[in-house]
């Protein structure tokens, strides 16, 4: 019975890994469809869908996907996808911003706001959240890409505005217009980035015991399952045992 019990908490979370697994690529996949549907299909000529092809590959997405992906943004030209923002408040009166793609903005609406009311959060209007965050240009980069040194000065030359060192990845900061002209410099030193995207940066961070943090990140877990919901923002800062 124990080894049967054993086999069966695996196969839990092979089957929860699994899932997230396919849920990451459904969302680089409609990212990919849109950006080459928007753009050109050759990633020379479209910074936006060179750097969804780029996170794909970070995340291990086959190359079948990626090319399937490429292929969709023809087949779908029916399909008009939004970009669209939702603000709230989250468990602990966290703010928090939703950026949504979506072919459906009732039923994303409505999920969101399903997902808000669960964790005794709510929306609120455009504005009512953004206000704790400024947007940048946020450039991700995995630590066995580069050494230290060397990350800094060429972002420091590309006239990226900061460069902050992770425990496993680089974040370089740009002004928003600026992100894809920074990128193209470093991409002359480095070949994969985990990803380039326009960030919601908090301001000031808040501080979250340990009750409210559990409740946070299962929040987070169920809204970034949406497969409409590409990533979320909060000002958050998890508290660090002592």
């Amino acid at each position: 019975m124990a080894g049967h019990s054993h086999w069966a908490g695996i196969k839990h979370k092979k089957g929860k890994a699994d899932k997230q697994r396919s849920a990451i690529f459904s969302k680089l996949s409609r990212e990919i469809t849109v950006a080459a549907k928007l753009g050109d299909k050759n990633p020379d000529m479209n910074s936006r869908l060179r750097s969804a092809i780029q996170a794909a590959r970070s995340a291990n997405m086959p190359k079948d996907n990626i090319e399937r992906a490429i292929d969709k943004s023809s087949i779908a030209a029916d399909t008009n996808f939004e970009n669209i923002r939702y603000e709230g408040f989250g468990p602990a009166k966290t703010a928090i911003v939703v950026t949504t793609l979506t072919d459906n903005k009732n039923r994303t609406a409505s999920n969101i706001r399903t997902i808000f009311q669960k964790y005794g959060g709510g929306l609120g209007t455009q504005g009512s959240a953004s206000h704790n965050f400024i947007q940048q240009g946020v450039i991700k980069i995995d630590k066995e890409e580069i050494d230290e040194e060397k990350v800094f000065n060429l972002a420091t030359d590309a006239g990226a505005n900061d460069c902050i060192f992770h425990e496993n990845y680089y974040e370089i900061h740009t002004n928003n217009d600026e992100i894809y002209d920074v990128k193209n410099l470093l991409e002359k030193e480095i070949s994969n980035f985990i990803s380039t995207e326009i960030e919601w940066v908090p301001i000031n961070k808040i501080n979250l015991n340990e009750e409210e943090k559990e409740k946070m990140n299962k929040f987070l877990e169920i809204l970034e399952e949406d497969d409409d919901v590409p990533v979320s923002y909060t000002h958050l800062t998890l508290p660090t045992k002592a």
